[in-house]
């Protein structure tokens, strides 16, 4: 039986994927952390492309003394980069073709592989459908402007398994690659 790979991605009302930091805090609530920890629960590994590495682990090897924080700092992390040389928090690079190892992973034994954040390593493992299933957070947020959800990609249809409303207005839509 192979593992899922699961993607959880923040994205406000106009598309804009990146500085979730900037835009995302005010809508923190016991909802928005018990998702998260229904996301991270059967979660055995986190697969992340640099940029967003980068900002994890800077941010979270300070903290501790919570169930979701002691799980995300423990867990292998598997890191897609041509330009990092070494990884610390746990983390290893994926050396070769992403594709290719990503695909081994999810052929490997254990919990799912979680996947935060969108960007380059997106194309590939949407190229080679590699990603089961999305959750695509979307804040009630307009940015204006920043980086957008799956820029320059090619037609992908999707199946939508799953709304989940929040009382800050955020709205988590759960798709899979099965396409209607």
């Amino acid at each position: 039986m192979s593992r899922k790979l699961v993607e959880s991605t923040f994205v406000t009302l106009d598309g804009v994927i990146n500085e979730p930091q900037r835009w995302s805090p005010p809508y923190w609530d016991d909802q928005h952390s018990a998702y998260a920890t229904k996301l991270m629960n059967p979660a055995e590994a986190l697969l992340l492309g640099r940029a967003t590495y980068e900002g994890f682990a800077t941010a979270w090897p300070q903290r501790s003394g919570d169930p979701y924080t002691d799980k995300i700092n423990s867990m292998p992390k598997y890191v897609a980069s041509r330009t990092l040389k070494e990884a610390t928090w746990n983390a290893s690079i994926i050396d070769g073709d992403v594709a290719t190892k990503v695909a081994e992973l999810k052929e490997g034994s254990g919990g799912d592989l979680l996947k935060f954040g969108t960007g380059e390593l997106d194309r590939t493992l949407l190229e080679n459908r590699l990603v089961d299933e999305y959750h695509f957070w979307l804040f009630p947020v307009i940015a204006g402007q920043g980086q957008r959800l799956f820029d320059d990609f090619d037609l992908t249809h999707l199946q939508l398994v799953e709304t989940t409303p929040f009382d800050s207005g955020i709205v988590v839509l759960t798709y899979t690659t099965k396409a209607p």
